[in-house]
This record gives structure tokens, C-alpha cells and sequence, in this order.
């Protein structure tokens, strides 16, 4: 049984085989073929992509040859696994030298995230949060990003009605402690043992 089985297929794959090389030979493509998918595309997977230039602001695309990425074993649970596989990640680069920042915004990191920044001037970013290495390296890419855009957002002035409305609820919440504090007091005042004058 298995045998025929195996003839009828041996066959119609036999003769399906000149049907194919035809097709391929015609330039056949599927509508599904990626050239068709992504017209743009130039389909070169070992090209290195180019670094998109905004100009002022940052695009969100960080060139990894351009950072110094460390593996190291992670600390806590984690069983042998832990012991044998080296998932932290320790991201570095120097601010300074970091060309895809933008200008403006290389002070304000260094000025902000100082904390972060060791003697030798390169900013230190770990993340040790799963146990999959790619992850780690992702988070801590992410971490990256955030930290850039953080000091490239513009602070949102407040408006006239904003300030007046703050200080409105300041005072309200001033009398309010007022409040409590004067009831506390008389709570405390009735407490107290009388004394030879009253």
C-alpha cells in the first residue's frame, strides 16, 4: 500500500517537474513574490540600511556598530539556566562621539542622565529584565530611545487659566490643612486634664 502510494506520487511529482522548469523558465512569478510585495524594495538582506537624516530631531534609528554591547550572566532566579547563559546586557557609547543624535540634544543627555554617564564620559545603559538576551538588547535599546526623545520634547507652557486654576487649588488646599490642623488642636486642647485656674 505504501508503496503504490509512494509510485503515484514519485509520478505525478515526475511529471509535474518539466510543468515547473517551464514556468520558472518564463519568468513566472507569483503575485505574492516579494519584488512584487515591496516594488521599493531592493531585496538585499546583507546591505546595511542608511540612517535616516531628520535633521533636529531624532529619527529613532540607532546603528548598533556604533555601541559597545557587553553579555554578561544575569543575577537572580533563574535555576542552572542562569549559570550557563549570558543574558544581561550592557549597552555603552560615548554621547559625545554619537553622530545620529542630534547636536542639540547631546548636552541635554549629558546635562540630564549625568547619573548614567561614568568618568571616561560613556553613557551606561543595563537591562537584565528577561532572560532572553534579544530582549534585554531590546529593552535597552528602547531605553535609548527614550532617554533622547525625553530631552527632545519640549515642556508645554502652561496657560493664564492652567496657572489661575493651580493656584486656586493650592489655596484651597491650604485652608483645608488649616482646617484639620485647627479640629486636631481643639481635640488635643479637650484631652487635657484641667488645671487649678479653671
Amino acid at each position: 500500500m505504501a508503496a503504490s502510494v509512494f509510485r503515484s506520487h514519485f509520478r505525478r511529482c515526475f511529471l509535474l517537474s518539466p510543468v515547473i522548469n517551464r514556468m520558472q523558465s518564463n519568468g513566472f512569478k507569483s503575485r505574492y513574490s516579494l519584488d512584487k510585495v515591496y516594488p521599493s524594495s531592493s531585496l538585499d538582506i546583507t546591505a546595511y540600511p542608511k540612517v535616516p537624516q531628520n535633521g533636529d530631531k531624532f529619527s529613532g534609528f540607532i546603528p548598533l556598530d556604533k555601541l559597545n554591547i557587553t553579555y554578561s550572566a544575569s543575577s537572580g532566579p533563574g535555576g542552572q539556566n542562569v549559570n550557563k547563559v549570558n543574558s544581561k546586557v550592557d549597552l555603552r557609547l560615548r554621547i559625545s562621539e554619537a553622530e545620529w543624535i542630534p547636536e542639540q540634544s547631546r548636552p541635554k543627555i549629558i546635562a540630564k542622565y549625568r547619573t548614567l554617564i561614568n568618568s571616561d564620559g560613556f553613557l551606561i545603559i543595563k537591562s537584565e529584565r528577561t532572560r532572553s538576551q534579544m530582549l534585554n538588547l531590546a529593552d535597552c535599546l528602547d531605553k535609548l530611545r527614550f532617554i533622547i526623545r525625553d530631552v527632545e520634547t519640549v515642556p508645554k507652557q502652561p496657560s493664564v487659566e492652567d496657572e489661575t486654576e493651580r493656584w486656586k487649588r493650592h489655596e484651597k488646599a491650604c485652608r483645608e490643612r488649616l482646617r484639620v490642623k485647627r479640629i486636631h488642636s481643639a481635640i488635643k486642647q479637650s484631652r487635657m486634664a484641667p488645671t487649678i485656674n479653671d
